[in-house]
């Protein structure tokens, strides 16, 4: 019986926004291990990217790539069939995004539409890419292995913004602001993802009456999806110390720290409380 899952979006909360380090989140990575406490990455980062980070944390459990397009449940990891999931190597997927190469196509005609460059990863070097986000050179070329989510910049006035997201809209897609990168995705969410691994868990549970504890920790207003979805969502501090106005919810913590510090206290307490 799992009693406690946590979903996690990953830059800005497990790992620091400007290292990409979690090593001030190693107490609560080491306390969740022996508890044996799934920790589900739910990312903006493509599955090229975060199967080393799996590896790296000893994480063994699904996980969930670019802003819910694409769920990755290991191969026998639930011992019923999961609906909707196709068998590729050793993960089952569930694809719930858009196509990259339609968000790609879509990019290029809103681009013309506002009559201003949106350059994509799709058009960027892995160079500019690692310049940008901060990334090692090998990093960003795994960055760009995108299958359902395409991150942009509008070279261009801020007020473009909301015509970008209006045009996207109508094309029946939606533009999503990260810490670094605007994103172009269809209708796909970090909390639709997290609501179906939810739901088997619980049957894996055996239903509503073994249902277990859903933690959700988050940054920013794009984790707002997942943060909706868990029973207790956590909010850390950005690099500033602020907390992002833009997400509000009921029985919201405030995590006392930024990034992965806020990430390690609130897991602990977690713990601490569900013990």
């Amino acid at each position: 019986m799992i009693s406690l899952i946590v979903f996690s979006d990953l830059d800005g909360s497990l790992l620091d926004a400007e290292t990409y380090s979690w090593e001030a989140a190693q107490e609560a990575l080491h306390a969740l291990r022996i508890r044996n406490v799934p920790l589900i990455p739910v990312s903006s980062k493509t599955r090229a990217e975060i199967e080393p980070l799996r590896f790296r944390l000893d994480l063994r459990h699904p996980f969930v790539t670019e802003n819910g397009g694409g769920i990755f449940i290991p191969k026998g990891y639930f011992d019923f069939p999961v609906e909707g999931a196709v068998l590729r190597g050793s993960h089952q997927v569930i694809e719930l995004g858009t196509p990259y190469a339609r968000l790609r196509a879509a990019l290029k005609e809103i681009a013309q539409a506002v009559g201003c460059p949106l350059r994509g990863f799709g058009d960027m070097p892995a160079k500019e890419i690692a310049e940008r986000a901060g990334l090692s050179l090998a990093d960003a070329v795994l960055a760009k292995q995108r299958n359902y989510d395409e991150p942009f910049l509008i070279d261009g006035p801020a007020e473009l913004v909301e015509e970008v997201a209006r045009l996207a809209e109508s094309r029946g897609l939606r533009c999503l602001t990260g810490g670094r990168f605007h994103h172009l995705v269809g209708d796909s969410d970090k909390g639709k993802a997290c609501r179906i691994l939810i739901d088997c868990y619980r049957r894996r549970n055996g239903g509503q009456t073994g249902a277990p504890v859903t933690v959700g920790v988050g940054d920013s207003a794009n984790d707002l999806p997942l943060l909706a979805a868990v029973d207790q969502p956590i909010l850390v501090q950005k690099p500033d110390g602020s907390y992002d106005r833009a997400v509000t919810l009921p029985h919201l913590i405030k995590a006392p720290g930024i990034g992965p510090s806020g990430w390690n206290r609130a897991i602990l307490d977690c713990l601490n409380r569900s013990a």
